[in-house]
Order: structure tokens, then sequence, then C-alpha cells
């Protein structure tokens, strides 16, 4: 048997399917680029008061919103789901949190182009939330999912992808001190 695949939108119901009638369209929900951006003020003052679960509910809704009014493929909306990485990030849900910064960097390159810098930038973002999750079992995993998302993106010979592949190779193998010593050590003896 298959195993589930769990998409960042949740699971879709029946209802998603159903049609409206015609002729009624759903009240304006009156989200506009300036109180999306409201909404994400709230959001980073309950998340300082150190309310993270009622953060990440609030970014959630916003999320909802945001995607119905503008679209998933629209910046403000890549920008909600890149808080709500932060957000999961921040409370130690480190999968979820490179999972929506993924999602996100993914999105961008639909939207604005592999060689934009705020996709560069975004995976960059990535990066540095993979290598800020401590060494357990899902590290590798989750830097094998940068990798192939930031290949996809920025080619296998980019500069970044060419990084991000050296950082997952030194820790699958990691050097003992010992080793480090001498090989830096014999490069001094070597370079003079």
């Amino acid at each position: 048997m298959p195993e589930p695949i769990y998409h960042p939108w949740g699971t879709v119901t029946p209802e998603f399917w159903a049609t409206p009638d015609a002729g009624t369209a759903p009240p304006p929900s009156g989200l506009t680029p300036a109180v999306l951006r409201a909404g994400l003020v709230k959001v980073a003052g309950i998340a300082g008061d150190g309310h993270l679960g009622d953060a990440a509910a609030l970014a959630a809704r916003i999320d909802q919103d945001a995607t119905v009014e503008f679209g998933e493929l629209d910046l403000l909306t890549i920008q909600v789901r890149e808080v709500r990485g932060y957000l999961a990030a921040l409370a130690g849900d480190h999968s979820s949190g490179l999972s929506w910064y993924l999602h996100a960097a993914q999105l961008r390159v639909t939207v604005q182009g592999p060689g934009h810098p705020d996709v560069e930038a975004a995976t960059r973002r990535a990066y540095s939330l993979w290598r800020a999750v401590p060494p357990e079992p899902d590290r590798q995993r989750l830097g094998a999912a940068l990798l192939t998302v930031a290949t996809d993106i920025h080619g296998a010979d980019s500069p970044l992808v060419r990084h991000i592949r050296g950082r997952l190779y030194d820790c699958a193998v990691p050097l003992p001190s010992s080793a480090v010593a001498s090989a830096s050590s014999s490069a001094r003896v070597g370079g003079t």
C-alpha cells in the first residue's frame, strides 16, 4: 500500500469540488495587501510574545484568505507561506519549516524565474534553516530534499548547489578531529 501524500494545503474535501450556484459569488473578503501586511505584523507580535501556536494559527488563516483572494502564485501568498515556515522553525518543527521554505522557493521560481535574486534568497533561507537543524536522523533526509529543490531551481553546477552538496557530504562523512588537525598541518607543510 503506498504511503499517503500530504500537501501543504491539507486534505481536499468534497466541498472543494462543489461549484457555486450560477450568479452567486462569494462576498469579497476585504483582504487587501495592506490588510494582509497588518495581519502579518500581528502574527509577529503574537510570536514575539511567545505564543507560537496562536501565531501559527493566525498565519494559517491569513494563508487561506490570501490564497483565495490572490491565488497561490502571488508574491503576497508566498510571503505568508515563508512566515509559516519561519514560525514552524521557531517552534522547533524543522521538517515543516523547511518544507514551507522549499515550497515557497518553488513558487517563487514559478513566478519570478530562476535567475531572480529573490529566488536565490529564498533558497539560501531554506539552506540556513537546514543548517540550524540539530544533528538527528531527519537532517540527512531534509538535506536531500533541499538539494533536490535547489538543483531543480538553480542547476546541478550552480555555486549554491555545489555548496549545499559539500555541506551534505561533510555531514554524512564527518572527519574525526585528529584527521582535521592532520589535514590542516599537512596543508601548511605542503603549502610552504
